[in-house]
């Protein structure tokens, strides 16, 4: 079975029988001009290398080359087989903090924005693996659901602010459990290809975070923590006047980087603690654990697949135009084998499916004759061609 991919390109066969008409109306035309001239049989014969039948045997060879070469551009297809495409890969949950304490500047411009800065190039180094993104403060929210979508996932990130979740607070227990709900349902539990990524200060002010991190581990789900801060702390600053967060009391807040919690929980949860430099976040040593999850299809796809039969068509179509050509205008064995060394180099072109400013310029020569310098441009191309391939 036939299958064309671009259909719309099989209505220029309307226009052969107009090719057919247009030349019987030139034909009568250049008639009646000769019965000006006097008595038609002498006419003709004053002209004896005018032949009768030349025109309609080269309107033959084009309508045949018009009607192959639009079968061509309509991508005729066979050999129709079912394909299936697996995706595999690991199941990485983000727990990104944006609770207020997030805005303190131990790194430029700040640790949230610093943070989204490190997610953001974990994402660029993700390869088949699924990212999801969950933030928190005092409650947390599924900012983007499980997905391959890497650009989709950039787009969220971006859109990630203190704002995002208005109850303040830090609450690491919800954030984890909402990361392990937030998993597909594909996997099995044990499947050993879940990880959450928990990028927070630590300071936590709700219930007991490794209990949640053990429960994670128990189902197979590994919990790494990054922690972004220093235990120095920094205050945090609120609006744009250069104003800093107080307590009840009046005293400036500063926050700190919580680093024994974090360890606890990474320790919990079969994973492990990094604390984020100003320089180097602390994603690489943790992207060189996640390599150890092992991948798990998550999608299976099956479709047709056809194989392409346009350039047989376009081959053909080239033949019949040689063949126009040469009916109307070669005269000497000569032409015969500079056309027929171009026709190869031609064929040859297309076979590569090749769209050099050399083979456009060898056109163009070739149509007006000039078979010599349209070979050196062909030429020309090929030589671009086996270069490229080399490289």
């Amino acid at each position: 079975m036939i299958y064309f991919a671009a259909p719309q390109y099989l209505l220029l066969l309307l226009l052969v029988p107009f090719f057919f008409m247009f030349l019987f109306l030139l034909k009568r035309n250049r008639r009646k001009k000769m019965e000006a001239l006097g008595d038609i049989a002498l006419v003709e014969k004053l002209m004896p290398l005018r032949s009768r039948y030349k025109g309609w045997v080269r309107m033959v060879f084009f309508s045949l080359a018009w009607v192959f070469f639009a079968i061509g551009l309509s991508r005729p297809q066979m050999g129709a087989k079912l394909v299936e495409n697996e995706r595999k890969g690991s199941e990485i949950i983000i727990a990104l903090d944006v609770s207020n304490s997030m805005l303190a500047q131990d790194y430029s411009p700040n640790r949230l924005e610093r943070a989204k800065l490190a997610i953001s190039r974990l994402v660029d180094k993700l390869r088949g693996d699924r990212i999801g993104l969950v933030i928190f403060a005092g409650r947390s929210f599924v900012q983007l659901p499980i997905t391959s979508d890497y650009v989709s996932a950039k787009i969220f990130l971006n859109s990630i602010d203190p704002g995002s979740i208005p109850d303040q607070g830090t609450d690491l227990a919800e954030a984890i459990n909402m990361s392990m709900r937030s998993f597909s349902a594909q996997g099995q539990m044990g499947s050993d290809n879940k990880a959450i990524i928990l990028i927070t200060d630590g300071e936590n002010h709700e219930a007991d975070p490794v209990i949640a991190a053990t429960n994670a581990a128990e189902e197979g789900i590994r919990v790494f923590c990054i922690g972004v801060g220093t235990p120095e702390g920094k205050p945090i600053p609120i609006g744009d006047n250069g104003e800093l967060l107080r307590d009840k009391d009046g005293n400036i807040v500063v926050t700190k980087l919580d680093e024994s919690t974090l360890q606890e929980v990474a320790a919990a949860g079969n994973g492990s603690y990094v604390r984020a430099g100003a320089t180097e976040f602390g994603l690489n040593p943790i992207l060189d654990e996640l390599e150890e999850l092992k991948a798990q299809q998550y999608e299976s796809q099956v479709f047709e697949d056809y194989n392409e039969q346009y350039m047989y068509f376009f081959g053909i179509a080239l033949v019949f135009m040689l063949l126009e050509f040469f009916v109307g205008n070669l005269k000497s064995s000569r032409k015969l084998f500079s056309a027929a060394l171009v026709f190869m180099l031609a064929t040859s072109q297309l076979s590569a499916q090749t769209d050099r400013s050399e083979v456009r310029k060898g056109n163009r020569l070739f149509n007006k004759d000039n078979y010599k310098e349209a070979e050196v441009e062909y030429r020309k191309g090929l030589i671009k061609d086996s270069l490229s391939l080399a490289s």
